[in-house]
């Protein structure tokens, strides 16, 4: 009889990486192999509090029971069709995320820069089909130091010379301005002009959140100049910030609102364009798709993660933690923080860059115990699951302030 094949250690699975997998990410060196609700557990048996989640993706914690079982139940019944036919699962799903959005109608895709693609080329049709921009001369406006993803056209109005940098010639049609401006947003809107495209905070920049009245501004601004609101809610969204969308703070609707990542619960990719029915219905078959977008699998999760927000839970257990995240927080500034910025279970925390740089810090809370996720420079971004507790965060809080001291 043959013997099993020995486990492979983390060192060992990180080495065997090298030669096959391409480098397009630098990980810390942990390998994950099991994960339940804030933790996760490499190979070893270590344990660690994720304090990222996905990037948001795992917003309701991993394996949450509701989101397994809708997938489970699902699997055993029906996983894709493409859209050449209908599904059950697809009307329902489309229905209540419209619903939940206060949105009319409902693109179904893939993954975030799919949705950000879709609601590129959409906004483009409406400027040419319902506003009269002359064919090929459309702009979209956009914010420095975005990111909405790196397909080539996202990369094209990326001020992030990593993610440009080799992958030229760039897709025309965009203006960038900087964040939290309005007078620049103003200048740079014309009569060309399709749509305003902002992330109402800027994750990937360090959670950047703009100034009180901004969004509204926008809002004001897009609708006098006759162009639409694009609003990428892809990491802010869906119960992050302490409500459903972050737009949801100063009470502004979008013509367009992008969705992605915890739409699928961390099981499955799930995104999706959600938009005035004026705007997404200038779409005609043959013009846009996806053979896995709206699946049947994927509507199954989308619709069990709809049904946790609906309650509200979510949302005000990420304004609850959040003032503890907060508070612990504003305790480390000047011991090692420099400033931070935090909205719900979202925050970005610059360290003193004498201490170390945001890889360095990660990885000495990850021998902690912590996962954490570097952004530019010294800045570190904590969104841990909506799920974790008050207790759990304070643990983290107390792994960074002892990094921090050492």
């Amino acid at each position: 009889m043959t013997a099993p094949a020995r486990a492979r250690t983390s060192a060992e699975l990180i080495e065997a990486e090298g030669p096959v997998l391409a480098h397009n990410y630098h990980p810390l060196p942990v390998v994950v192999a099991r994960a339940e609700g804030a933790w996760v557990e490499d190979v070893e048996g270590r344990r660690y509090l994720d304090m990222l989640a996905g990037y948001s993706a795992l917003n309701f914690g991993h394996r949450h029971p509701a989101l397994i079982d809708a997938a489970h139940r699902q699997l055993d019944r029906l996983t894709l069709t493409s859209r050449a036919f209908h599904n059950d699962r697809l009307a329902e799903f489309a229905e209540r995320l419209a619903e939940l959005t206060g949105l009319d109608m409902v693109l179904p895709m893939n993954t975030g820069a799919e949705a950000v693609e879709s609601g590129i080329k959409v906004a483009r049709k409406w400027a040419y089909e319902v506003k009269g921009v002359p064919a090929d001369r459309a702009t979209i406006v956009v914010a420095a130091d975005n990111f909405h993803g790196r397909t080539t056209t996202i990369v094209s109005f990326s001020t992030d010379e990593t993610a440009r940098a080799g992958f030229g010639p760039f897709t025309p049609g965009f203006r960038i301005v900087p964040y939290n401006d309005l007078a620049a947003l103003e200048a740079a809107v014309d009569e060309t002009t399709a749509a305003v495209l902002i992330e109402p905070i800027q994750g990937e920049a360090g959670v950047l959140i703009p100034d009180d009245g901004y969004l509204t501004g926008v809002r004001e601004l897009t609708r006098r100049k006759g162009c639409l609101f694009v609003a990428d809610e892809i990491q802010s969204g869906l119960g992050r910030t302490g409500r459903t969308l972050a737009v949801d703070h100063e009470d502004v609707v979008p013509d367009v609102l992008l969705l992605g990542k915890a739409l699928g619960g961390g099981i499955v990719p799930v995104s999706a364009v959600v938009a005035r029915r004026e705007v997404l219905g200038v779409l005609h078959p043959g013009e846009h798709g996806s053979t896995f977008g709206g699946n049947p699998l994927a509507a199954a999760v989308g619709t069990a993660v709809v049904e946790l927000l609906e309650s509200g839970e979510f949302q005000r257990r990420a304004a609850e933690l959040g003032v503890v995240l907060r508070d612990g927080l504003t305790e480390l500034v000047g011991n090692g923080v420099v400033g931070f910025r935090s909205r719900g279970l979202w925050a970005g925390v610059d360290v003193d860059p004498a201490i170390g740089t945001g890889r360095e810090i990660g990885e000495r809370l990850m021998r902690e115990g912590v996962l954490v996720k570097d952004t530019h420079g010294s800045t570190i971004r904590l969104a841990p699951p909506l799920t974790v507790t008050a207790e759990e965060l304070r643990s983290a809080l107390g792994a960074l302030e002892k990094v921090l001291a050492a």
